[in-house]
């Protein structure tokens, strides 16, 4: 068989696999919109790397939520409490951008990026002081943002943050090749899709998210996997990031230069949360701790009340905010 036969038949075998690719990835996509039930009650803040979606209810002192960082993740994470806190604050959530309804622009997530969009956030829509609750990685974000810009940040509340040595691990060659295949536009979103396909996400719930499988809740599952295949898996171009370990960050340099009264709610279910909060006292000595017991990572979702109660405890001295 000559060279040019087999170059014809290699270009064939490659254009039919990457056509069917191609259907797969849009199968995914069309079976992550089949039961799409959304009501969008919210804003768009238009920030300058995309819209931002937002909302806002209640009266009172201004208190932003802000949810974990992953392809999955939305203010879906706030929806157990929201209303209630209404009823005493002015309650903000974000759909951090990448993530849930706001834009999944192709570029390079990274968290100065996302310290930049907490403070411009705070300075353009929210125009006051904030207290701020925010959950895992992100509460790396709004550290950061107060130590830019500590005059618009009350008092914040660390829901079980992340490892800091996890966070200052820099880009290897591993990590930025894995992010480049990521990225490209067919094998990677394959590649994506069947690293976040629905089992993965019932797995990191049962294992890091709830304390109690019997409370994780299908139509969550459902929620939380549309999240990262809604808008042809664009999403994937935050998961490179992180996969790529371009969000990193200094947390404990940043922690020691910021006066501001913190507080860490931690799941006491799961001993890494507890470890990675003695990690951030350890730092900074007048941080005070609270358990929610029977929980892991998400205690507003698991045991909404309780979280509730936590929050409203540690913001109900009104001279913190002076």
């Amino acid at each position: 068989m000559s060279w040019k036969k087999n170059l014809a038949l290699g270009s064939a075998a490659i254009g039919i696999t990457t056509l069917t690719l191609h259907m797969i990835n849009k199968l995914i996509y069309n079976s992550a919109l089949s039961d799409s039930t959304d009501t969008l009650s919210g804003f768009h803040y238009k920030w300058k790397f995309g819209n931002i979606y937002y909302t806002k209810q209640g009266n009172g002192s201004n208190l932003l939520l802000i949810h974990d960082l992953s392809c999955y993740s939305s203010s879906i994470e706030w929806d157990q409490v929201v209303e209630e806190l209404s009823a005493f604050y002015t309650v903000y959530t974000i759909d951090l951008l990448g993530c849930g309804h706001s834009d999944k622009p192709n570029i390079t997530y990274t968290s100065y990026m996302y310290v930049q969009l907490i403070n411009d956030f705070i300075k353009d829509v929210i125009k006051g002081n904030t207290d701020i609750v925010a959950t895992g990685i992100s509460g790396a974000f709004v550290i950061g943002a107060c130590q830019n810009n500590s005059s618009m940040i009350n008092r914040i509340i660390l829901v079980n943050p992340e490892n800091m040595e996890k966070l200052s691990k820099s880009p290897s060659k591993i990590s930025k090749a894995w992010a480049k295949i990521i990225n490209t536009p067919v094998f990677g979103t394959f590649l994506y899709n069947i690293m976040t396909k629905k089992e993965e996400i019932k797995k990191l719930f049962y294992d890091e998210y709830y304390f109690n499988k019997n409370n994780v809740d299908e139509f969550l599952l459902d929620l939380y996997y549309k999240n990262a295949h809604t808008s042809h898996a664009d999403c994937k171009y935050l998961y490179s990031s992180m996969i790529g370990r371009y969000i990193t960050m200094n947390v404990a340099h940043c922690l020691k230069s910021i006066n501001n009264s913190i507080f860490i709610i931690a799941g006491n279910g799961d001993w890494a949360n507890n470890i990675h909060a003695d990690e951030y006292k350890l730092i900074l000595p007048a941080i005070e701790i609270m358990k929610i017991e029977n929980t892991k990572h998400l205690p507003q979702l698991e045991r909404h009340r309780e979280f509730i109660e936590q929050v409203n405890i540690l913001l109900s001295d009104p001279t913190e905010t002076e």
